[in-house]
């Protein structure tokens, strides 16, 4: 093959790439247009849920001070209902188009899984002004310098999802953002519930 033929593969490739990234990047990074996640209409419907699930339903959508050992300490006492544990960030655009898909499911499982924010490398009031367009059925914990991540070895991606079962046993992280409904309750199933989808 000559050098030049292999160049011009070399450069297709290279635009190829960049084509796909640039898709993938729209996709993920764009917001949903509006929100009309009803806080109080979802908070009905969890009454009834366990008293550990209930209280977690009574923060609902507010910024608890974070600290590794006390969201381990809340993981702990959680221990009797799977944990879904979601990064996100205000700034985060994937997180943005992720939020409603975390909003619904958390009612759709709210009385069976324990569900927690992890406001990462962010701001408080960028944070706040977040969670008035997009609030959430439970608490996110402040994590100003990414050190309750990084002790629960999240890893460094934006958003990211940690899922624990009844026994308070990691069983899967998933890097990335979930971009339909289906895709993350199907990991809730199978990784928080142990059932297969």
């Amino acid at each position: 093959m000559s050098r030049r033929l292999l160049m011009v593969l070399g450069a297709v490739a290279v635009v190829a790439v960049v084509v796909i990234g640039l898709s993938q990047t729209h996709t993920s990074n764009t917001p949903p247009k509006a929100n009309t996640f009803d806080l109080a209409a979802a908070q009905r419907s969890l009454a009834g849920a366990p008293a550990p699930l209930a209280a977690l339903h009574a923060q609902a959508n507010t910024l608890l001070p974070g600290s590794k050992t006390g969201v381990q300490q809340r993981i702990e006492q959680l221990k009797g209902h799977p944990v879904v544990v979601n990064k996100w960030a205000s700034w985060c655009g994937p997180c943005r188009y992720e939020f409603p898909a975390l909003q619904r499911n958390s009612v759709r499982f709210g009385k069976q899984v324990a569900f927690l924010g992890l406001d990462s490398g962010d701001e408080d009031a960028a944070a706040k002004r977040f969670l008035q367009k997009f609030p959430l059925t439970y608490p996110s914990y402040i994590d100003r310098k990414t050190r309750i991540a990084q002790a629960l070895e999240i890893g460094k991606n934006y958003p990211t999802t940690m899922y624990y079962d009844a026994a308070g046993k990691l069983q899967y992280v998933h890097q990335g953002l979930y971009s339909t409904d289906a895709a993350l309750a199907a990991d809730i199933r199978r990784y928080a519930l142990g059932r297969p989808s």
